[in-house]
């Protein structure tokens, strides 16, 4: 029998998690039970922020394919590593039956190495302010990082992510991790989605990211966005759903916040 730490998973998951067709409706129900703080405050603005090919744009067709049912690409994407694919400031409504949600995903060009390519770090604090389009203001943000690449993750593009998280620090604007491609970066979690919160590997990773760009533990998110799928698959959905509860949760208390101090 081999020595217990060389053992690739936890003999219990170490974050509580409910799986299946049945959670996954209850949290779209919840979600859809969210309203902002404010009724003349039409949605809440969330902006994506992440190296080029970290799966900003994936994750926004998978949370839409989460309230289809059904594989969408609402949002193009790129699984070819390098520029950006992503080449404007583009907001994007998540539909829900004959609605849309009360949540808005604003994609940007991704982070690159280079100090004159991809996203400029300072239209990113512009956008974040409304200053792109006017009363646009961004009530989260959040980090996107691939779990499979960030051991090879340019040390230019991290001091972007932690000059963005210092320039908003006085903001107090709540800040959320999504990492994902957990599939490619375990195989225990390639084989079985559900034994994500087993998995040493991914455990580590979401403690690398924490420590490398200061985003608590509580706030990091680890999901399996579409990629080659025909069909939605409930644990994926709930993996994402989670995620995308706590974005809308922190940003309406933003909202809340906000509109106590004016």
């Amino acid at each position: 029998m081999g020595n217990i730490k060389s053992q690739p998973e936890f003999e219990n998951p170490w974050r509580k998690i409910t799986w299946g067709k049945e959670k996954k409706d209850n949290l779209i129900q919840g979600i859809k039970g969210i309203e902002p703080y404010k009724k003349e405050l039409k949605c809440l603005r969330v902006l994506l922020v992440g190296p080029s090919g970290s799966g900003k744009s994936s994750f926004i067709n998978s949370v839409n394919n989460a309230f289809k049912g059904r594989i969408t690409c609402s949002a193009l994407s790129d699984r070819i590593g390098g520029k950006s694919f992503t080449v404007e400031y583009k907001p994007f409504e998540i539909e829900s039956g004959n609605s849309s949600l009360n949540v808005v995903f604003n994609d940007v060009m991704g982070l690159e190495s280079a100090h004159n390519q991809g996203c400029p770090v300072e239209d990113i604090i512009k956008a974040i302010h409304g200053h792109v389009r006017p009363g646009h203001v961004v009530f989260c943000l959040v980090y996107v990082l691939a779990a499979d690449r960030i051991q090879f993750a340019e040390e230019s593009v991290l001091e972007k992510i932690r000059y963005i998280r210092l320039q908003v620090k006085s903001l107090a604007l709540p800040q959320v991790m999504v990492l994902t491609n957990v599939d490619q970066a375990c195989p225990l979690v390639k084989a079985d989605l559900q034994r994500i919160y087993n998995s040493k590997k991914i455990k580590q990773k979401m403690e690398w990211c924490s420590n490398a760009v200061g985003v608590p533990m509580c706030h990091i998110f680890p999901v399996k966005n579409y990629h080659e799928e025909i069909d939605t698959d409930d644990d994926m959905d709930v993996l994402i759903l989670q995620a995308l509860t706590q974005i809308i949760q922190v940003a309406n208390d933003n909202a809340k916040n906000r509109s106590s101090k004016s």
